[in-house]
Parts: C-alpha cells; sequence; structure tokens
C-alpha cells in the first residue's frame, strides 16, 4: 500500500515561487516512479512533471518546461515540484502520484495523494 501527503500549496502573486512536496509512505519508496498532476476548476487532471527512480529521466509538461523542476529524495521518501515564474493559469489542485511504470507515472498512475490547491494571483 502506497500512501502520499502533499504539502506547501497556498496563494502566490504571478512571477512568484512555490515548493510542493510529498511524502510517501511505502516499503520501497526508491522502486516507484513518482510525479505530479493538477487540475483546475472545469478542467480535466492533467500531467505536471515525473521523475524515475534512479533519477535518470524528468519529463514535463510543454506548458511549465523552463519554470517547474521535480526533485526526490529517496532517502526521505520525498518528491519536490519547485514551481518558478508561476502565472495565474498554474492555478489547480495539484496533486502527488506514484507507480511502478515509467508510462503509466505520466498517465494512469495507481495511487494519488489527496490534493493541494495552488492559487495564483494576477
Amino acid at each position: 500500500q502506497v500512501q502520499l501527503v502533499e504539502s506547501g500549496g497556498g496563494l502566490v502573486q504571478a512571477g512568484g515561487s512555490l515548493r510542493l512536496s510529498c511524502a510517501a509512505s511505502v516499503r520501497i519508496f526508491s522502486a516507484l516512479e513518482m510525479g505530479w498532476f493538477r487540475q483546475a476548476p472545469g478542467k480535466e487532471r492533467e500531467f505536471v512533471a515525473a521523475r524515475t527512480w534512479n533519477g535518470d529521466n524528468t519529463y514535463y509538461a510543454d506548458s511549465v518546461k523552463g519554470r517547474f523542476t521535480i526533485s526526490r529524495d529517496n532517502a526521505k521518501n520525498t518528491v519536490f515540484l519547485q514551481m518558478n515564474s508561476m502565472m495565474p493559469e498554474d492555478t489547480a489542485v495539484y496533486y502527488c502520484a506514484a507507480d511502478a511504470s515509467k508510462v503509466s507515472i505520466r498517465t494512469y498512475p495507481g495511487y494519488w495523494g489527496q490534493g493541494t490547491q495552488v492559487t495564483v494571483s494576477s
């Protein structure tokens, strides 16, 4: 069983930064691919970023490339999402996700956190 708990959401002005964290309760965190998704009001949930267990591969949605950075600390069972140069369109509930598959982590992860609200004011 995998439990994911996000933190770090909040309100930020356009151009500002936020750092999200996701703590995983799992026996072998390093075996999981980890990622972030988001869902804006009235829209479908969308992929944001993912990082493989060994850090060899990272993936980003085009809309966040160059602004967001995903990282992980396998020793602390934690994955992070550093968000810079934020824009009002980044406003959404952000979800941490985990899966054993490099493909599924970017499409239909098997495990989800409860989500954390991020609001960017203009």
